[in-house]
């Protein structure tokens, strides 16, 4: 199945178990990769026929802001249903939510979340 892939999206929210979290927000990195059949637009190159990157961003992005969650397994679920939601093409998703700045007495790079979903 062909894919179409974000990575690193960087989107400020307000996602945590602590207060602190809540209340002062800080950085999210998501990588997002969809399978879609893009066998159409690679034939045709007509936006009008895939699913375009850019909505994916904007639908990620409106997600991770509108609610708070206290768990990033949360927030990647609702992005996940947000973008099976709005993008009829896409048949699964790997969505892999990064916390680069938790709030753990350690020295890394970041924490995570990966989920994997398919089209019901």
């Amino acid at each position: 199945m062909d894919k179409i892939i974000v990575k690193d999206l960087k989107v400020f929210a307000y996602h945590g178990v602590n207060p602190e979290e809540a209340q002062y927000g800080q950085n999210f990195l998501l990588d997002i990769m969809a399978q879609v059949d893009i066998s159409l637009p690679c034939r045709t190159d007509n936006i009008e026929n895939t699913v375009s990157y850019a909505e994916i961003i904007k639908t990620v992005r409106r997600t991770m802001q509108e609610k708070a969650c206290r768990l990033l397994e949360h927030a990647a679920q609702r992005v996940a249903d947000a973008l099976f939601d709005e993008f009829k093409q896409i048949n699964a998703l790997t969505i892999t939510l990064k916390k680069p700045d938790a709030p753990i007495k350690a020295d890394f790079g970041w924490v995570a979340v990966e989920i994997e979903r398919e089209r019901k």
